[in-house]
């Protein structure tokens, strides 16, 4: 099934990838199952239209604001992401990154009781660079950002190959750059090396442009683009039918997204100053995670 051009709702690019990818995808058995796969594609948002919020079934919004808000707290535990600490934020028993922490393959480099390595947040806060001099990627980018805008080196990368071995779960979402335009739009693209669509990629869509816009609130700019190329953007066998269901549905209009406009610096946000108005979704559809 592709929806044709004509279809304005800027949904339908992430629907017509998973229609793609039933249809014309590679059978692959990878590390943890069976998919169907294809390679690098690339979905763009404008965020002036509407916060990329799936409707075609209901996005746990309160789970990715407090997964990108803890990733921004960066390390809090002998300098290691805690699963506790997302717990915390998140007011849950468990996360979406409580797996993880107590996978097979993992379990017996933890240092400590929810333990999830050198991942995201410390690459983003705390980089290891030569002689273990500390790079605060994110706030060093925001400056950037204040003082010349136009710099073609606003980047940030999550994939540390000297810390590869140290991480959970090695990024996914490895690398991102913003760009300002002459209207003062600042807009952000991503890079994802390895793309569960059906339930990683519709958070990742969100969290992404969540965080280019608490950026562009601290540094007193305008929301452009939100734009992700997925690389290895595959479907797991097992997801199949609940895609196929996905794909019978009509979306719905795009939410909006209020941030407090009192916050002006990224380390300021909590749960409270964020969330969406006007969200109306079709029913959850339930899928087991591949760890």
């Amino acid at each position: 099934m592709f929806f044709s051009r004509h279809k304005k709702h800027q949904e339908y690019q992430y629907l017509n990838i998973l229609s793609n990818i039933i249809k014309n995808g590679t059978e692959r058995i990878g590390r943890n199952a069976s998919t169907k796969s294809l390679f690098a594609q690339q979905i763009r948002f404008d965020l002036k239209k509407g916060f990329p919020a799936m409707t075609t079934k209901k996005l746990a919004f309160s789970s990715v604001v407090s997964e990108l808000l803890w990733f921004i707290k960066g390390p809090t535990k002998n300098d290691r992401m805690d699963d506790n600490e997302l717990k915390k934020i998140s007011g849950k028993d468990k996360t979406i990154w409580t797996a993880n922490a107590n996978a097979d393959y993992w379990i017996d480099k933890a240092q400590f009781e929810g333990d999830l390595g050198r991942v995201y947040g410390c690459q983003w806060r705390d980089w290891r660079g030569p002689q273990n001099k500390k790079v605060d990627q994110l706030q060093n980018l925001i400056s950037t950002l204040k003082t010349n805008p136009y710099d073609r080196r606003l980047v940030i990368s999550a994939w540390n190959p000297g810390e590869i071995d140290d991480m959970a779960l090695p990024p996914c979402h490895m690398i991102f750059q913003f760009f300002v335009d002459s209207k003062n739009n600042l807009s952000i693209h991503m890079l994802q090396r390895s793309c569960d669509m059906f339930l990683g990629v519709p958070f990742n869509i969100a969290s992404y442009a969540l965080l280019v816009s608490m950026v562009a609130q601290c540094v007193g700019m305008n929301v452009g683009e939100c734009i992700l190329t997925l690389n290895d953007a595959h479907i797991y066998d097992s997801h199949i039918e609940q895609v196929q269901t996905q794909l019978k549905r009509k979306p719905f209009n795009l939410p909006t997204l209020w941030l407090n406009p009192e916050i002006k610096n990224i380390d300021d946000f909590t749960i409270d100053d964020i969330k969406l108005k006007n969200y109306k979704s079709h029913d959850s559809i339930f899928a087991k995670m591949i760890v």
